[in-house]
């Protein structure tokens, strides 16, 4: 790829000298170069020296591919480029044709056909461009100008806040999906006078502008646990302190305050607080600034899910923001949500974030042990589940903690480690000698080997086979399936071998309907566990001289 990039881009060097002793002097000048970095160089030299507007559209293009946050449809990039900043709209005879735009880039940018999208001719040219700060004037100030600009045209205020969804917005503004979920991420690298300016003008009313609509639309996308915006009722309520503590432009977020009075607890159509977004998104400087503000309730939960900007903040692992919501007065550190019951350590060791629960676990009023009401879970329960080994070794390690304990179902740590395949947490507690690795659960009566067994989790089958302690005959009596069962009806060839390389494993148990493993596989057409359970059986019958 590299040597036919290098290539293509030497031979249309050469041929846009137009003398042949040019052309001999470019072939003379790339032999001497160093490859790619060489080629890309004089490439952009030449492009700079275009004639007309052509240079400069082809630096606009190459710095836009640089720094988006999402690359572009053709479309989107061509309106964004005729865009001017104080205009009311763009002017249609401004828009550059697809054509003029590759051709002033001279071969670097192109069209991915799968997905029309503006994409480098190579990645190689993205790091080549970025390792020159001098290429591009203030990238990201030009670019969330034109977002911004685009987003205060009068004919996009005066568009529908309520949507179906994120395609439904109107085809002719190709530019305002992007410039709506984007502008932020551009004005907090980029800042100026100007930009400032323009985005006031959007935050003063930013519970009526589509942009808003669009913004929340992204967020749910991204959300794994909420807050969900309901697009029915479209996004009344989140103001324009919402969207600064969303967006974590902390260095327009005075002069937001200064617009109006606010009501800094007021929840969005999220049920969310600006506090609550600014602490789930990890912006410190924006909750620094509305902590300092006496008339916030910092523990305030959000009026849908009960959860506090603490448990947000803990979830998603923002250690700076945890820390100063642990230091202000008022902030409950064990406050469960109304949702699902969980307590903020409860979140945080759910995803993995050993630092906020270290953190947490130092305050006296946490409770390592508390389960939460909606499945019983405790957080060395959810750690377990979710494979978080360092989590769990830190739970392990509080005093009365006990490993056995289960969920609403019946399941321990062991038995939700061993189901989803996290040989390392599994390990960790086959170590402790007050582990039992025979646990059956309540609902399905399965022991850790029958959930490994099941799953297909070799190593973990391996681990729990090592153990004296572990009969690999045990049946549930919901169906009376042993773990050579489970394996077999799921097809999973490789735990069926562990197994059988066991000489105390029972190859022809039947379940509560009479079926063997053999015919389990047989049913389900795994034909590799068939034929490996039709050579045990063979195997068998001639050692027994039958």
């Amino acid at each position: 790829m590299f040597r036919f990039l290098l290539v293509s881009l030497n031979i249309d060097a050469v041929l846009r000298e137009v003398k042949i002793a040019q052309r001999r002097k470019k072939l003379q000048v790339m032999a001497r170069g160093n490859g790619l970095s060489d080629t890309y160089t004089a490439t952009i030299r030449q492009l700079k020296a275009q004639k007309g507007n052509k240079s400069v559209l082809g630096m606009k293009v190459l710095m836009w591919v640089s720094y988006l946050e999402r690359p572009l449809r053709a479309e989107e990039l061509c309106h964004a480029l005729a865009v001017e900043t104080g205009s009311a709209g763009v002017d249609p005879n401004k828009i550059p044709a697809l054509r003029t735009l590759l051709s002033s880039c001279l071969g670097l940018v192109t069209v991915e056909a799968s997905s029309s999208t503006i994409r480098f001719v190579h990645l190689t040219l993205q790091e080549h461009l970025l390792s020159d700060p001098t290429l591009f004037s203030s990238p990201h100030s030009t670019i969330a100008e034109v977002c911004l600009t685009y987003l205060n045209f009068a004919s996009v205020w005066n568009l529908s806040t309520t949507l179906h969804s994120a395609r439904s917005a109107p085809s002719n503004m190709p530019l305002l999906q992007y410039a709506s979920i984007h502008w932020g991420n551009h004005t907090r690298v980029g800042m100026t006078e100007n930009i400032k300016s323009l985005a006031l003008r959007l935050l003063d009313r930013f519970d009526e502008h589509i942009s808003t609509h669009l913004l929340l639309f992204n967020n749910n996308r991204d959300s794994r646990s909420g807050p969900y915006f309901n697009s029915r009722s479209g996004p009344r309520g989140f103001t324009g302190l919402h969207g600064v503590s969303f967006l974590g432009i902390a260095e327009i977020l005075a002069a937001v305050l200064k617009m109006k009075e606010w009501d800094v607890n007021a929840t969005d159509c999220t049920g969310s607080t600006a506090l609550a977004w600014a602490a789930r998104r990890g912006h410190e400087e924006v909750v620094k600034v509305l902590l300092e503000r006496k008339d916030i309730n910092p523990d305030l939960a959000d009026t849908i899910y009960g959860r506090t900007p603490l448990s947000r903040a803990a979830e998603s692992g923002h250690e700076g923001v945890v820390r100063m919501l642990l230091d202000r007065e008022g902030v409950s550190p064990d406050r469960e949500d109304t949702d699902h019951g969980q307590t903020p350590l409860s979140w945080a060791a759910e995803s993995g974030h050993e630092g906020v629960v270290k953190m947490l676990l130092e305050r006296e009023e946490v409770n390592p042990h508390q389960g939460d009401t909606d499945r019983g879970q405790t957080p060395l329960l959810w750690a377990a589940e979710n494979g978080h080994e360092a989590v769990v070794k830190i739970l392990l390690e509080q005093g009365g903690v006990n490993p056995n304990r289960a969920d609403y179902r019946g399941q321990t740590p062991l038995s939700l480690a061993a189901e989803s395949g996290h040989e390392g947490v599994v390990e960790m507690l086959l170590e402790r000698a007050d582990v039992n690795p025979e646990n059956v659960d309540d609902y399905f009566n399965q022991t850790p080997l029958s959930w490994a067994a099941e799953g297909g989790h070799k190593e973990v089958v391996r681990l729990l086979l090592e153990r004296e302690d572990v009969d690999p005959n045990t049946v549930d009596s919901r169906t009376g399936r042993s773990p050579l069962s489970w394996a077999a009806f799921h097809g999973r060839v490789g735990v069926v071998k562990i197994l059988l390389q066991r000489k105390d494993v029972n190859t022809a148990t039947p379940d509560n309907r009479g079926r063997t493993p053999l015919s389990l596989a047989l049913s389900q057409r795994h034909h590799e566990v068939t034929r490996i359970l039709l050579d045990n059986v063979i195997s068998d019958t001639a050692g027994r001289g039958v």
